[in-house]
């Protein structure tokens, strides 16, 4: 079914590439969806920054916003469309032209933040406004696949695991038992912090979350419910009291 449609759409398009995209909208009932119901999308034969999107039987021409491509498929940016840099565009015509604001140079994007190579923040621009986002800790924002990554990663860049997250790991076996329990790979507890701990990797170290439910018990430095340390039980009654809030807003 969907080959007929590409077959149909790859036809249809030859003959209305010469005219507007208003023209080409009123050319496309020409054209039926193969299915009637739901939600369907299909590439334009031609160009990388259109496609045809079928809605419960109603077929339309629809262009990605600036700064996104279509390539289908799950994790889209907006509206069926991916950013730039994820989509082979194959042998799709592609024309990328920067409709640049404060931040932004594209419409849609995701870009470095001003303070340097081993930034835990980045840019993220939707309609040419842009937003300032935090990486999740102990991460920096990699420039070069646009999302964050292990700043251990990042040294290619200047980046090291040392500037993100201020610890050294030890180059060889901790002196303290706990720690040295889980060598070579050893744990070291975030002083004031019942959320998080740090793991050297290959020397690296590397913050790790314990997550939503659990949080660090520094006598074994795992992750444990928080009834269990008693140092931590703050953390429940704000986990608890954040979600009375959220619960509270989605009625008001």
């Amino acid at each position: 079914m969907t080959s007929t449609l590409t077959a149909v759409v790859t036809t249809t398009a030859c003959l209305v590439l010469h005219l507007t995209a208003a023209e080409q909208v009123a050319s496309l009932p020409q054209v039926e969806c193969p299915e009637k119901e739901g939600v369907q999308t299909y590439p334009h034969p031609e160009l990388c920054d259109q496609f045809y999107l079928c809605s419960n039987g109603t077929l339309t021409l629809e262009r990605c916003q600036n700064g996104l491509l279509f390539k289908g498929g799950h994790g889209a940016t907006h509206h069926h469309c991916h950013y730039h840099w994820d989509v082979d565009c194959g042998n799709r015509a592609l024309e990328l032209i920067p409709l640049s604001s404060d931040g932004c140079e594209f419409q849609f994007g995701l870009y470095t933040d001003t303070a340097g190579a081993c930034s835990g923040k980045y840019t993220r621009c939707e309609f040419g406004r842009a937003q300032l986002v935090e990486c999740p800790p102990g991460l920096a924002f990699d420039v070069t696949i646009h999302r964050c990554q292990w700043p251990d990663q990042l040294e290619h860049i200047g980046c090291t695991a040392e500037q993100v997250t201020g610890f050294k790991c030890p180059s060889g076996i901790p002196s303290d038992p706990v720690s040295a329990r889980f060598w070579p790979y050893p744990r070291f507890a975030i002083e004031g912090d019942c959320e998080k701990l740090i793991s050297c990797v290959n020397g690296h170290p590397r913050i790790v979350s314990c997550g939503e439910d659990l949080v660090v018990d520094d006598s074994t430095l795992t992750c444990e419910e928080p009834e269990l340390v008693p140092n931590c039980h703050y953390v429940q009654q704000r986990r608890r009291r954040s979600v009375r809030e959220r619960r509270s807003d989605r009625t008001n």
